[in-house]
């Protein structure tokens, strides 16, 4: 059956299983737009940017797990979606993007909203695709939403001509696809995984690293048996929160750079490092060659690439880590070990996380305390980027997976608003929170109007504190205080809130912060909360850039109770 481009591709997505596309759009698309009608089972919404399509598809893939699709036009509007795509891409995220591309004939000849996209996008996608034939908008799709879900997750883009959703052909989908050369790896090699086993068994003092990879294998039960049978403690990553639950007895919390500082102490006098499905990003490392100097290291990735790149490796494991925990957990003991959890505890009641001793300073996390407290932790938190990112990280405590949705490897302001609208478009009955800074919340904050129109029904929470935070406090602890670009002005984000429609409150005092709270998850809708917190709070524990984790800064309360700021490696 002969089947125009446009049509092809809306049946090419619902025989993917799509149900909701993010979009915005212009020439090149209006042919693809002229037909969505047709296609009841084809959700459009409609962003205000088109980084917000691709933020929303984003947000919607790391909440249900499924691809995420946004769609912009030829130009600027596939430029604008340039930011999004970098970021699933660096956070290992499904999306397919679909961009307009001008007509055939006018390809490379500098055309009216002509660029480039699939060369632009090059190096920040998993693959890309410009569809020069209607004829083969089927096997692409097919082969696209392959790629963006298989193996390591990550954005694809396909470019199609705007006259190639004109052309009609015969529509083919196929049932399978074989891609010559790209053959994930699901099997990790039996020698390797016995030998980790052994290590395992032999280890005194072994610390598990839990990356997103635990979550997106959807290994979090094997991950758990392991845990519970060689009784080793676990640090995750930013992105691997939740896939492990942080409410667990051996649970350490976040490593790194604003890690807990227990976390970070068993790392660095581990003599075992188990790292599943986490790419030794230096946020986590710190300064590479200093990184748990003792210990052995075992890292399991289905990315070889990632094997290796960052930081040394005793025992590399190439597989997915579902299927590779199943086997390592048949083949390690049931240990206990005494020692070394008595020396974890010892630090954990030593280096706890601290806030300010003052009681009357509204504090960011009290704020995110008390979202913990009021939803009982039920709940999805979308985060931006910087000091309210860390607060989330280390006051709200995770315990399943896909509920901390934050930008990882790109640190992209703005992520926040329009990727917790697709969290919730994704999972409707989710209550979703999006956690902003008043910096970030600025960069995408029309996507309220997303909300509205919509009936996306987000909760907001601003942690104004008045400046571009995390700048802020880089500039007080290493630029003898040097605010420059830092200090913030903003509107009436309540006034903003409400001339979109959305009922909003401010907060100034600690006494009204779980009011607050209450009425905005009792409230059917959207619902944002303006919370004036102490302007120069910092995020501590934090170590400096370029140190080693043994070089951690505390909280100065802290520093103040253990008469020192830093620790020094001695094994157990």
């Amino acid at each position: 059956m002969k089947l125009s481009g446009a049509r092809m591709l809306c049946q090419a997505l619902i025989n993917e299983g799509v149900d909701v596309i993010f979009g915005f759009p212009g020439g090149s698309v209006l042919p693809l737009y002229d037909v969505l009608p047709e296609f009841q089972g084809l959700r459009h919404i409609l962003v205000r940017h088109e980084q917000g399509a691709a933020h929303a598809a984003d947000g919607y893939a790391r909440a249900t797990g499924k691809v995420g699709v946004c769609l912009a036009t030829s130009g600027p509007g596939a430029t604008n979606l340039v930011t999004g795509i970098a970021n699933a891409h660096l956070d290992s995220s499904p999306v397919v993007a679909i961009t307009g591309q001008v007509a055939r004939a006018f390809i490379g000849k500098d055309a009216f909203q002509e660029v480039d996209i699939t060369g632009i996008t090059l190096p920040i996608t998993k693959h890309n695709y410009l569809i020069m034939n209607a004829s083969d908008i089927g096997s692409v799709v097919k082969e696209a939403f392959h790629l963006a879900r298989t193996g390591r997750p990550g954005p694809v883009l396909l470019d199609i001509p705007r006259d190639v959703f004109v052309e009609e052909a015969e529509f083919n989908y196929p049932d399978k696809v074989e891609l010559t050369g790209y053959k994930p790896i699901h099997q990790g090699h039996p020698a390797q995984i016995k030998r980790a086993a052994e290590l395992i068994n032999s280890s005194e003092c072994p610390v598990i690293i839990a990356g997103r990879g635990i979550i997106i294998s959807d290994a979090c039960e094997q991950l758990r048996e392991l845990v519970e049978k060689s009784q080793i403690p676990v640090a995750t990553t930013l992105l691997g929160m939740g896939g492990f639950p942080g409410t667990h007895v051996l649970s350490l919390g976040m490593l790194g750079m604003h890690g807990t500082a227990y976390a970070n102490m068993a790392i660095q006098n581990s003599d075992l490092v188990i790292c599943l499905g986490s790419r030794f990003d230096d946020r986590a490392t710190g300064k590479v060659s200093a990184f748990a100097p003792a210990a052995k290291i075992v890292h399991v990735d289905i990315d070889a690439a990632e094997i290796g790149k960052n930081v040394r490796v005793d025992v590399p494991i190439v597989g997915d880590l579902k299927v590779v925990l199943q086997v390592l957990n048949t083949l390690v003991n049931s240990k206990s070990r005494p020692a070394w959890l008595e020396q974890i505890q010892k630090y954990q009641r030593e280096h706890p996380l601290c806030v300010s001793s003052e009681e009357d300073k509204l504090l960011p996390q009290h704020v995110i305390s008390q979202i913990y407290e009021l939803t009982g932790g039920d709940a999805t938190i979308v985060t931006g980027v910087g000091q309210n990112q860390m607060w989330c990280a280390q006051h709200f405590l995770y315990t399943r997976p896909k509920t901390l949705i934050s930008s990882g490897g790109l640190g992209t302001m703005g992520f926040e608003l329009p990727a917790a609208i697709g969290a919730k478009v994704g999972c409707p009955k989710e209550t979703v929170w999006c956690i902003a800074g008043d910096g970030g919340f600025q960069m995408t904050m029309q996507e309220l109007a997303t909300a509205v129109q919509d009936k996306v029904a987000v909760k907001i929470a601003i942690l104004n504190n008045g400046y571009l935070g995390m700048v802020r406090q880089w500039q007080e602890l290493f630029y003898d205080k040097r605010y420059v670009g830092t200090p913030l002005w903003s509107p009436d984000f309540v006034k903003i809130a409400e001339a979109y429609g959305i009922p909003a409150c401010r907060v100034k005092n600690k006494k009204d912060v779980s009011a607050a709270i209450t009425t905005a998850l009792s409230y059917d809708g959207s619902y944002l909360i303006d919370f004036m917190v102490e302007p120069e709070e910092n995020v501590y524990p934090m170590v400096p850039p370029g140190a080693s984790l043994a070089e951690l800064m505390e909280h100065p309360d802290a520093r103040r109770a253990n008469a020192s700021s830093t620790f020094t490696v001695s094994n157990v």
